[in-house]
């Protein structure tokens, strides 16, 4: 398998990083290992590099160098970065951080495995605990080399408008770079600011882009064909720019979409508006996706996961590990030439099959379906009750513009349902939300708690942080109890 930065250099004169100098990234890539390689020792790297071309040119040095490098998000805060310092030990720190690590520590041995080239990539899952799931260039190729035959391409273009430290960015990166792909790195919030303002007419719909003053990234949007292109979103991004730029969204070759379940009210408007929506499910463990929906039969009415893709395996459990049939829901087992060695600093015991929290099942048509985690499932009176479904049906009455479903201990019932909301205005209150979902979901599912916050607790990928919904519910749980009405 080629070195990474032969995959660099053999794209020199190909303007294939779109608004960037890649003669400038390659011999920055190059400059970088040599002081690598002069160091005489493997030591251990934190990149935590705003810039995209130092970020890229660090991350292709240190793997070519075969060193552990640890990516690292700049915007972290002091906790979390004492966090990651105690964790690693780095030895080498690349970027301008806004936590001042100690001059002098105690080095940890580098990790003892016969990989070498470790690639730790941070995973917070829902507590907000950070950790790094450890990667090599091999696994990063599986996913790569599984989503390109899954999609039955070449050549993959990336429009990337999420962070290159994060799985998600980083996936788009490698599959542009391997595959003599081109791509686009843009910030979110750039690419929000620039469509915004003139890209509505008056009943709301997407325009396009003339006449509209120069500026170097409407420029760059204007010049690309982005019917060539994927991009990746997560569900609250896509509602973002569903509110005004469906048409732009239209254009895609395909929209993938993951990082956190989407709810069925932006599945049916973007099916409204015939974009090419590909519902994803992996993780920072899988290298990204190892189930996606393909964007026809998305469009056709289908709202799952889709099929596996080649590189990877799934079976659904039950809790004694048997294998069950097609239709029943189960623990979600993994196996995959994508998946993580372990987490930083400790390597899985059972590389073979990977458990993870996710219940689901697959259906008659080999489509993967997800039904919740099982750790958050809610038992309240001996009835289990999935929050993913109680937050569809929320959604689905228009009334809120988000929502966090979870159980909280009563005496009575073992757990109650309670729904953290953020109101659409207002003049929407608990007893209007009570009386709209009292015929769409089971007496049972229906919250015994309401609250209304300004916002929901989410992390940059759109996860809810459960640890912090938890304390709100509870803090509010305390200070009302007496007022709510336990049915």
């Amino acid at each position: 398998m080629a070195k990474p930065l032969t995959y660099l250099q053999k794209r020199l004169g190909d303007d294939w990083l779109i608004g960037y100098d890649c003669q400038q990234l390659i011999t920055l890539a190059e400059e970088l290992l040599t002081q690598l390689l002069q160091r005489g020792t493997s030591p251990k790297i934190l990149l935590a590099e705003k810039d995209p071309i130092k970020f890229i040119a660090g991350f292709i040095a240190a793997t070519t160098a075969n060193y552990p490098v640890f990516l690292c998000n700049p915007n972290w805060v002091k906790a979390e970065w004492e966090q990651v310092f105690n964790l690693v030990q780095p030895d080498i720190i690349w970027g301008e951080l806004n936590f001042t690590f100690p001059h002098t520590h105690t080095p940890k041995p580098v990790l003892n495995t016969s990989h070498s080239g470790l690639i730790m990539i941070p995973t917070g899952g829902s507590s907000g605990e950070i950790k790094f799931a450890i990667h090599t260039w091999q696994t990063l190729m599986a996913s790569v080399q599984g989503f390109t035959k899954y999609f039955a391409i070449d050549k993959v273009n990336s429009f990337c408008v999420l962070p290159l430290y994060h799985v998600s960015g980083l996936m788009q990166f490698m599959r542009s770079l391997t595959t003599n792909g081109q791509l686009v790195i843009l910030p979110f919030k750039t690419l929000e600011t620039s469509l915004t303002p003139f890209l509505v007419d008056g009943e709301g719909q997407g325009v396009g882009f003339s006449n509209y003053s120069p500026s170097p990234i409407i420029d760059l949007i204007n010049n690309i064909n982005t019917a060539e292109f994927f991009l990746s979103l997560v569900p609250t991004q896509l509602q973002r720019l569903l509110n005004h730029s469906s048409t732009w969204l239209s254009n895609f070759h395909t929209i993938l979409l993951g990082g956190a379940p989407a709810w069925l009210e932006i599945l049916e408007a973007a099916r409204f508006h015939r974009i090419r929506l590909a519902p994803t499910y992996g993780m920072t463990e899988t290298a990204s996706q190892i189930a996606t929906l393909k964007p026809e039969a998305f469009i056709n009415g289908i709202n799952n996961c889709g099929h596996i893709l080649p590189h990877a395996q799934i079976k659904i459990c039950n809790e004694q590990g048997e294998i069950l049939s097609n239709n029943q829901i189960g623990i979600i087992t993994i196996q995959s030439q994508s998946l993580a060695l372990g987490y930083y600093p400790n390597l899985f015991t059972n590389k073979q099959n990977f458990t993870v929290d996710d219940l689901g099942f697959i259906d008659d048509n080999g489509y993967l379906n997800i039904i919740g985690r099982n750790s958050n499932k809610i038992i309240t009176g001996g009835e289990n009750v999935f929050p993913t479904e109680v937050e569809a049906a929320i959604l689905a009455t228009k009334l809120v513009t988000d929502v966090g479903v979870l159980g909280l201990p009563d005496k009575h019932w073992g757990q109650v349902v309670a729904a953290v909301y953020v109101p659409i205005n207002l003049e929407v209150s608990n007893d209007i939300l009570k009386n709209v979902i009292t015929n769409k979901i089971s007496k049972f599912k229906q919250p015994k708690y309401w609250i209304a916050v300004d916002k929901l607790p989410r992390n940059q990928q759109g996860k809810v942080n459960r640890e912090q919904l938890e304390k709100i519910a509870i803090t509010w749980q305390l200070h009302h109890s007496n007022d709510a009405a336990i049915a």
